[in-house]
């Protein structure tokens, strides 16, 4: 796939796709010439600058996908909330956002319980510990992060006895660091393999976090595999959906993974801006 070059600013996105964008959220009249009110440097309030912020990530995700063929429906955008309070993740849904993700299963049971359950399409996106699995059963309608035969399997009884269905994406270990989790992809078939007998839980694709790069074109090899590695199972008839879902890419590489297939980015700093210390 074609390589976009280094990461599209604020100074160099698609402005025509941001405005209509504005334009749909009732900041602008669509035919003035809004584009040049655009920057963000002309955009004051905190409300005002987060639905910037998404117009200007959706507009980028149009750009990524257009330029490798692809359409922007294809891309779902997660926005990734950690640490950021429940008053912005309203603000957020309410300028059209569907899908939020959380790192954190006690941090996002507390701000759920304050949004709503049934506000967003709930996401996990970091690491599940198993003492904690009944209440990511109860929270989310995705997780992103199994690794484990273990965890599928207590998942898989979590869910039976909570009467529901779960989507989850294995997660996959391509980048080796020690800080992060998700299984060895010598170890994906035992895992996928492993899934067979365990009807609550629809394994729907992967995902993968890379090492963080300030060039995103390094991310793309990492990218590359995961697409690899997901295209193998495809070719099986691992995913009852069809294809497979790609959960790769974030704010700063995110557009290379969409020239990677990716079919979902996890975004959290070029929405909500800087995360708010930790306490």
């Amino acid at each position: 796939m074609r390589g976009m070059g280094p990461q599209l600013g604020y100074d160099s996105i698609n402005f025509s796709a941001a405005a209509v964008t504005f334009c749909r959220l009732g900041y602008y009249d669509c035919v003035s010439n809004c584009s040049s009110a655009f920057p963000m440097a002309n955009v004051n309030s905190a409300q005002d600058q987060l639905a910037a912020r998404l117009a200007v990530v959706q507009a980028r995700i149009t750009a990524a996908a257009q330029n490798c063929g692809r359409e922007a429906e294809e891309v779902k955008l997660i926005a990734i909330s950690k640490t950021h309070p429940p008053s912005e993740i309203k603000r957020l849904i309410g300028f059209g956002a569907v899908d939020i993700g959380e790192n954190r299963v006690q941090e996002a049971e507390e701000k759920i319980a304050e949004v709503g359950r049934e506000a967003a399409r709930w996401h996990l996106v970091g690491h599940l510990q198993a003492n904690k699995a009944r209440r990511a059963v109860n929270l989310f309608d995705v997780i992103h992060s199994l690794d484990s035969v273990d965890l599928a399997r207590r998942l898989d009884r979590l869910c039976v006895e909570e009467g529901r269905k779960l989507a989850v994406l294995i997660q996959v270990d391509l980048g080796h660091e020690e800080t992060k989790s998700g299984i060895d992809e010598s170890e994906l078939t035992h895992l996928v393999e492993g899934l067979g007998p365990l009807t609550r839980l629809e394994l729907t694709g992967l995902m993968t976090l890379p090492p963080f790069f300030d060039d995103p074109e390094q991310s793309r090899p990492f990218f590359r595999r995961l697409r690899e590695l997901r295209d193998e199972l495809a070719a099986r008839g691992t995913f009852p959906g069809g294809k497979g879902e790609l959960s790769m890419g974030m704010t700063n590489d995110f557009e290379v993974a969409i020239e990677e297939g990716a079919t979902m980015v996890r975004v959290g700093t070029a929405i909500f801006g800087e995360r708010a210390p930790r306490h």
